[in-house]
């Protein structure tokens, strides 16, 4: 995929003296008195600021906070404290801009955070008004936040359209290029690891994941319904008995490429959902009727690790059990630390995946960590997402 890199326009010169619009991904979680729980997303929006600034840009940086209601500022919704905490990190003080649509000053080697996005009015459904004028507010549009690419807003889309440039920050430059390489052109075997309560909500992943790679795992609820369509008994476990004709259209699809879903040979049952519930490990054709299937058995998980091994690319999405619980948590914990292990490049991402991949230390052993949630799921379903299409639209013409 083609796209310009800001890190391009840095390193021969053509931000110098240029206004740079940076959009970041500032959403931080905050407590009730509004103070940020959590700086992960401030930190990582960092990099491309400062290579702006080093490269003596004027620079301008936004982002969507919350849900706020477009057109009525309330000062729960300020990006105040998130300037206050970037401010803290950088070393400076960073103004914040309101209202600031129709036009901002600012000057080379200056930095100012314009205030929540979503409450210009016209922000959401991308309207051509509002996209005209924040195009004139930049000589240089910077895309940074892959939690929205999948998003066709005001300052994710209409601004790519109108800016004399539009680029790819550092951020948003690594996923796309983490994307490409496992998904557009994977060594192969490509492995994919997709789980989750239920098969609706991953449905056409699945359907689209049939059609390209070598190994489907599935787990969790989503791997309680492929037993069904298997017909295997799951006792009480969560599934979606009415999706198993779609399931057993994902195992023949993957069947008439040679390639395989592999059904679990044995699992880990428990009478209750609770972390303090008796685990029993059970082959696959034993589980009783008042069972809940909570985990992979270890030799599925074994199975699976061997697999894995061999792979040359692995996408993963979920964890294949209750790994919260710890008598739930070794199919999740054998599969992570064998993607570790593996000399494959590997693309993880998804809340629950990042909080297994935390829980096991494996962060340096994963190829890379994508950062947005609802966009890697889109990506994953085989979707363009409008960032990537914009910025390789603009990027032939730009």
């Amino acid at each position: 995929m083609q796209f310009i890199r800001f890190s391009d326009l840095c390193a021969n010169g053509q931000a110098r003296g240029q206004r740079v619009f940076i959009r970041a991904d500032l959403n931080v979680p905050q407590d009730d008195e509004g103070k940020i729980t959590e700086d992960t997303r401030i930190r990582a929006s960092i990099p491309a600021i400062q290579m702006a600034l080093d490269a003596g840009a004027a620079v301008m940086v936004t982002s969507h906070l919350g849900r706020p209601t477009e057109g009525e500022f309330k000062p729960e919704d300020s990006l105040a404290p998130v300037a206050a905490r970037m401010g803290e990190l950088m070393g400076r003080s960073i103004p914040v801009v309101a209202n600031w649509v129709d036009g901002v000053t600012v000057e080379p080697g200056q930095l100012v955070m314009l205030e929540n996005c979503r409450l210009n009015v016209g922000e959401k459904k991308n309207k051509p008004e509002l996209a005209a004028k924040l195009g004139k507010l930049c000589d240089i549009f910077v895309h940074d936040a892959f939690g929205t690419a999948h998003r066709a807003e005001g300052t994710t889309y209409g601004i790519a359209e109108t800016a004399p440039i539009a680029c790819a920050g550092p951020l948003l430059a690594a996923e796309m290029d983490a994307i490409g390489k496992a998904l557009a052109n994977p060594k192969r075997p490509l492995i994919a690891i997709v789980a989750g309560s239920k098969v609706s909500t991953k449905l056409t992943i699945l359907q689209a994941l049939a059609k390209n790679v070598d190994g489907l795992i599935v787990g969790g609820g989503i791997a309680n319904t492929f037993m069904l369509a298997a017909g295997l008994k799951i006792g009480k476990s969560l599934a979606e008995p009415d999706l198993i004709g779609e399931a057993k259209a994902v195992i023949d699809a993957m069947k008439a490429r040679g390639a395989a879903v592999p059904i679990p040979t044995d699992v880990v049952c428990a009478k209750s959902f609770s972390p303090d519930a008796v685990a029993t490990v059970k082959a696959a054709t034993d589980v009783a009727d008042d069972d809940l299937i909570l985990d992979i058995g270890p030799e599925t998980a074994q199975l699976l690790a061997e697999q894995l091994k061999k792979a040359g690319t692995i996408v993963w999405n979920g964890p294949v059990g209750v790994f919260e619980f710890a008598a739930f948590e070794n199919g999740t914990k054998v599969i992570a630390h064998a993607i570790a292990e593996s000399s494959a490049f590997s693309i993880a991402g998804g809340g629950d995946t990042l909080a297994a991949i935390a829980k096991y230390g494996i962060e340096k052993d994963v190829g890379y960590i994508s950062t947005g949630g609802g966009a890697f799921l889109e990506v994953l379903e085989g979707k363009t997402l409008p960032a990537f299409e914009v910025l390789a639209r603009r990027a032939e013409t730009p």
